[in-house]
């Protein structure tokens, strides 16, 4: 399980809790710029070492969940290797990582965290983030793959505006708009996510 921008493993309790509660092997990941790993520089590079460390520690291939920076970097990364997990469910990032207006939003984090320094010490990974993510294509990645994909999207989510540009882009995935959640959609209904984890675990079964 990877989580998104400036969070951390932790937001995965509830998921993490639910399926090792009916005996799934789960494993929940922090990338470098966040959680444990805080003092380290977010590159596209080392994330998808660490979801690469994480995958090939399991005895057969995973499914791989990503929210938000993390849906964006388990899309790259099966986009790159593939035979090595089951299927991808990539929550809260249906929007494509390049653009005038993310453009315009990595101009502005950059500004925030030079002039106003907000955020903290570690601001610095939401330039990071935005530049790592420039360089990438979901809807690239998803034209290559041919495992199971389940796209999950809160109703109020400004980031699902392209959700049916990668229905048509992976003739198999699959999309769920889960009410009344937003971007956050894994904390915002738990349970709902819970069973579509659960039901993808149970149709990857037998590939597994």
């Amino acid at each position: 399980m990877v989580h998104g921008t400036r969070t951390s493993s932790a937001i995965w309790a509830p998921q993490v809790a639910e399926l090792e509660r009916l005996g799934h092997p789960t494993l929940a990941i922090d990338l470098p710029g966040h959680g444990a790993r805080a003092h380290e520089r977010f590159t596209l590079d080392g994330a998808l070492e660490a979801v690469d460390a994480a995958v090939r520690s399991f005895d057969t291939p995973p499914l791989l969940v990503g929210l938000s920076l993390g849906g964006y970097v388990s899309l790259a990364y099966a986009g790159r290797h593939e035979h090595t997990i089951a299927g991808v469910v990539a929550a809260g990032c249906s929007t494509q990582t390049r653009g005038p207006l993310l453009r315009a939003y990595r101009r502005l984090s950059t500004w925030v965290t030079s002039a106003l320094h907000l955020g903290g010490g570690t601001w610095h990974v939401v330039t990071d983030m935005l530049a790592a993510l420039a360089t990438c294509s979901p809807l690239a990645d998803l034209r290559r793959l041919s495992l199971p994909v389940w796209l999950v999207n809160g109703r109020r989510d400004p980031l699902r505006l392209e959700e049916r540009r990668y229905l048509r882009a992976h003739a198999g995935a699959r999309l769920t708009v889960v009410p009344r959640a937003g971007h956050d959609v894994n904390t915002h209904a738990p349970d709902e996510f819970n069973r579509i984890l659960v039901d993808a675990l149970q149709e990857l079964a037998p590939r597994s």
